[in-house]
This record gives structure tokens, C-alpha cells and sequence, in this order.
């Protein structure tokens, strides 16, 4: 038997087939009923092979949650106003609104209560890095001198996804790009200073957002 350290490494697009199996049956099953068995069978690999690449159940699932194709992402947009990017990044494609962004956050709820191992790798990988982007999007908007300096960033950097994400699994109501501009317009823009923008001012979903200037955007 080929010893571990010399075993292939599992990469490239075969890698790539056992994440996105995982996101398919994450969505079908939940994180608690999903098994590297069901993985392996899905992907048409065995568990000696994913045990080449992850060391359990929790590290697979979180780096199909970072990395699959089927995985929402977070693409930061620099559009020169706040709104602009809360839209360009939090709607559309990989918004928080696509259906697949909602359904894996569900499937994985209960473990992030239950199992600390798998929490503790979900913040970290999963969340810190989109917590950071908003972060991002907000220090950007303080540079430009759109938004208030002292503003508590550890407050509103996760407000957005944290309504998005309370309508969706607590309320139980429907998500989509309206939604997430409505959040942002009739709740973000209000609680840093910035008044929400006009019927002109709003974008359909999928389509690219259109920008305030600060002036429009301060105006009572």
C-alpha cells in the first residue's frame, strides 16, 4: 500500500467534481445527513480519495462552501458611491439573493450550533472573508468622505446579510435582489447618514447598478 505522504494529490478538475457533488447533495440533504460515503458515490470517487485531500467531513463541506462553482461568492465591486457597491456585490449572480446562497447557509445551519468543529472552520473560512469585504466596501465609502469616519464598522459591515439572512430563516419570506436593495436602500443608506435615493435611483435585478453622487445621496 502506497504510503499517505505519497499518494497523488487530488487537484485540479477532479477536485473540482468532488466540491461541486458536495454542494449538490449539501443542498439535497443537509449538512448533518450528508456523507463522505454519498460524496465519494456522487463523484464517482472513493473515500480513500477524498481522505487524500480533506481530513473530514467538516473540511470538505466548508472548502466546497468557499471554493465550489455552485458556491456563492463574494466579488467586491468598486463603483465609486456606497450603494453601488452594497448592490454590485450583494445582488445579482452570486448575491445574496440567488436561491443556492440561501439554501446552503440552511443546510448548514444546525452544525454551525451543534458541531464546533465545523463552526469553527465555517466562520473562519466561510464567513470572516465576506464579513471582510463588506468592511471593505464601507472603509472605501469613509475614504471618499461619503460617510461618517467614526462609523462602527463591526455593527454595519454584517447588518445587510445579517436582515437578508433573519428574513430567510427566521420569517421564513422569500429573498431576492429586490429584497437585498430594498434592505439597502430603506435600512443601510438610513443608518449612515445617507438619505435613499429616488425612483430614478433603483436598479432592477441583474442588471448593473445605477450610482448616487454623495451630493444626491446626502440631500434631505
Amino acid at each position: 500500500m502506497t504510503p499517505p505522504q505519497l499518494r497523488p494529490r487530488v487537484e485540479g478538475a477532479r477536485e473540482e467534481e468532488i466540491l461541486d457533488a458536495t454542494i449538490r447533495l449539501l443542498l439535497e440533504a443537509g449538512y448533518d445527513r450528508l456523507t463522505l460515503d454519498a460524496v465519494a458515490k456522487e463523484a464517482r470517487a472513493s473515500k480513500a480519495t477524498l481522505y487524500r485531500r480533506w481530513d473530514g467531513k467538516a473540511s470538505l463541506v466548508v472548502d466546497a462552501m468557499v471554493r465550489a462553482k455552485q458556491a456563492p461568492q463574494v466579488d467586491v465591486h468598486d463603483t465609486g458611491s456606497l450603494r453601488g457597491d452594497l448592490l454590485g456585490t450583494f445582488c445579482g449572480r452570486h448575491g445574496l439573493g440567488r436561491g443556492d446562497a440561501s439554501g446552503l447557509l440552511g443546510a448548514v445551519m444546525t452544525a454551525v450550533s451543534s458541531d464546533p468543529e465545523f463552526a469553527a472552520r465555517f466562520r473562519s473560512a466561510f464567513i470572516a472573508p465576506k464579513v471582510e469585504a463588506s468592511r471593505c466596501i464601507y472603509r472605501r465609502a469613509i475614504e471618499r468622505g461619503e460617510i461618517d469616519a467614526d462609523l462602527d464598522l463591526d455593527v454595519i459591515a454584517p447588518s445587510l446579510a445579517g436582515i437578508v439572512l433573519h428574513r430567510a430563516f427566521v420569517l421564513g419570506l422569500p429573498v431576492d435582489d429586490d429584497v437585498v436593495r430594498r434592505v439597502i436602500d430603506r435600512v443601510i443608506l438610513p443608518a449612515v447618514g445617507l438619505a435613499p435615493p429616488g425612483p430614478t435611483s433603483s436598479t432592477t435585478p441583474g442588471t448593473t447598478p445605477s450610482t448616487t453622487t454623495h451630493s444626491q445621496e446626502a440631500s434631505p
